[in-house]
């Protein structure tokens, strides 16, 4: 179902994933109070801004452990869509918890500012495992 602001299912996918014991509307609540701390502080569209801020978080390739021949390789892979968006929706909001502040809102608010702009916690996870597929494709060819 698309949420009832900016008619987007992404975002409601986002929302169930930041839900905490069922509760749906007390996450949706936060997240609009991110979306209009993000306005205020920036002056720009936040549904623009969440969508960059996602697309910055999301990786593209990981690396998957196989073992072959009594020794552990870790092997490159790509991803499939619905795995890389879930990926940096969960990487969003696990920094976004793990990030020091005021509440969650400002906490996500702050999150999604920095990883629109290339930085933050979240976006420097997917460099690390950009940077680890990167390190070991000398394995690509154990794909299985």
């Amino acid at each position: 179902m698309p949420d009832p602001r900016y008619g987007d299912t992404m975002v409601t996918q986002f929302v169930n994933n930041m839900m905490w014991e069922g509760k749906k509307s007390v996450a949706f609540t936060l997240f609009y109070e991110a979306m209009d701390l993000i306005e205020s502080k920036t002056s720009e569209n936040p549904h623009e801004i969440w969508k960059k801020a996602l697309a910055n978080a999301t990786p593209q390739v990981e690396v998957r452990s196989k073992r072959i021949g009594g020794a552990n390789f870790q092997i490159p892979t790509e991803i499939y869509q619905s795995r890389r968006i879930s990926n940096g929706m969960k990487w969003l909001i696990k920094y976004t918890r793990l990030r020091s502040g005021k509440g969650l809102a400002e906490k996500l608010a702050a999150e999604l500012i920095a990883a629109s702009k290339g930085e933050g916690a979240a976006v420097k996870k997917k460099e690390d495992t950009h940077r680890m597929a990167e390190a070991n494709k000398a394995f690509a060819h154990f794909k299985a």
